[in-house]
């Protein structure tokens, strides 16, 4: 288990140069853009325009901040991702653009590379005691809004917006809130098991 505090959090500028990503973990750890096997990430993106390409990656996106974007992915019909959709799947290696819908939007980007590793992105809203499992070789558990305590095999973590914690194997959570909290669980594993 590691706690990924936000303070801790890496910025560099988009493959494409076109603004600043929010590395929230990446692996193997300080991979290049270029040589990750995944990672887990957050952009601003302020102004309509193209995704940059990333061969041989899936990516899924969900929107943070704001009142999201429509995406125009090649082969697919149009796509409109807001805080109410659901996390959204497609290649990072089509042609991808983005239309803000009404000013800058906060995204939550998880890319794996495809055929080795495979992801699934989940959103939760939690209130008061609930309990958070999964069988997948890597979980992140990221704390989007709120605050919460987590009990993982008998050590505690706090996890204020912005934090996340990276556990190896499987997960077995016991979660606690003050008042409601918005959590992403992002679970990844070798391809052929999910």
């Amino acid at each position: 288990m590691k706690l990924l505090p936000a303070s801790g959090h890496k910025r560099m500028p988009w493959k494409n140069g076109g603004g600043e990503t929010i590395e929230i973990a990446v692996f193997p750890e300080g991979a290049s853009l270029s040589e990750f096997d995944w990672r887990v990430s957050m952009a601003t993106v302020a102004s309509d325009g193209p995704f940059s390409a990333f061969p041989g990656i899936d990516r899924t996106l969900s929107i943070l901040e704001g009142n999201g974007m429509t995406l125009s992915i090649e082969g697919r019909d149009r796509a409109p991702l807001t805080q109410a959709t659901a996390p959204l799947a497609f290649p990072a290696d089509v042609a991808t653009s983005a239309t803000l819908i009404d000013g800058t939007i906060v995204d939550l980007n998880v890319m794996t590379r495809r055929g080795r590793l495979a992801h699934r992105v989940r959103r939760l809203d939690v209130e008061g005691e609930s309990s958070l499992a999964s069988e997948a070789a890597t979980s992140l558990i990221f704390c989007h809004r709120g605050a919460v305590s987590l009990d993982l095999k008998g050590q505690t973590v706090a996890l204020s917006a912005g934090d996340a914690v990276l556990v190896s194997g499987p997960l077995a959570a016991a979660l606690k809130t003050p008042e409601n909290c918005a959590l992403f669980l992002i679970e990844i594993d070798a391809a052929e098991n999910v």
